[in-house]
Order: structure tokens, then C-alpha cells, then sequence
């Protein structure tokens, strides 16, 4: 008889969704993985990875009950916009979806979901750093 293991903290993982160097460079810290059926928590994308493939991927890590936090590079977010909004707006919070720069792409806080949010309870502080919403 197989003893059925639940998910805990410590079991948590951290997805990544991005381009070559920031999903190398996330691997290389230590948050990749591959469970014994081959799903891989990261997802390389680059000119050969369809948008199709890259919101499957999505919708894979924000379903899967072993992520707590879900990476992707913001021009990969702009790829898949439609479904990093809706996401946003169903009001999960497990596991977090955050947009991070890449090195390709300089980062604009105006469509970073978390940062509209701060923009909507905190408005004089993305003024104050310049940035109009």
C-alpha cells in the first residue's frame, strides 16, 4: 500500500515562463524541476515556441497545485495578455503570477498587474515615481 503524499509548503515550487537567459539563469539558482511523468516547471520560449504552446504552458502552471509562484518575462506576458488578465481577474492569489524584465525588453509597470494594483490603492505613489497609469 502507497502512502498518498500531501503538498505542503515546503513542496512548493516556482514556475518560470521566459526567454533563454532568464530561464537558464533561474535554472542555474535552482528552482527547476521535472517530476517522474516529465512535467517541467519552466518553459524555455524563443523564435521555435508557438503562443499557443506558451499559454498552454500557463494555464498548466497556474492549475498545478504543487506552484505557489508563477515567473514570466513581460514580453512573454504580452504574448499571452488575454490570459495573464483573466487570471488576474478570477482573484487567485496561489499561486502569484508576476511580471518580471527581461534583458530583450525594458519593464513598463503600466501593464504589470501587480503594479496597476498598487496604482489603484497607492495612486500618488506611482505618480511620485513618475509613472501615469
Amino acid at each position: 500500500m502507497v502512502k498518498s503524499k500531501f503538498v505542503t509548503q515546503t513542496d512548493m515550487k516556482v514556475g518560470v515562463i521566459g526567454d533563454e537567459d532568464t530561464v537558464t539563469g533561474m535554472l542555474l539558482a535552482g528552482i527547476g524541476h521535472v517530476d517522474g511523468q516529465g512535467k517541467k516547471n519552466f518553459l524555455l520560449v524563443d523564435s521555435k515556441v508557438h503562443v499557443k504552446d506558451v499559454e498552454e504552458k500557463f494555464h498548466e502552471l497556474t492549475t498545478r497545485k504543487d506552484i505557489s509562484m508563477v515567473l514570466i518575462t513581460q514580453d512573454c506576458a504580452e504574448m499571452i495578455r488575454v490570459a495573464v488578465d483573466e487570471y488576474t481577474k478570477s482573484g487567485k492569489v496561489i499561486p502569484s503570477v508576476l511580471e518580471i524584465p527581461s534583458k530583450d525588453t525594458p519593464y513598463d509597470p503600466r501593464k504589470d498587474s501587480v503594479m496597476q494594483r498598487v496604482a489603484f490603492f497607492l495612486p500618488t505613489a506611482m505618480a511620485s515615481l513618475g509613472i501615469e497609469m
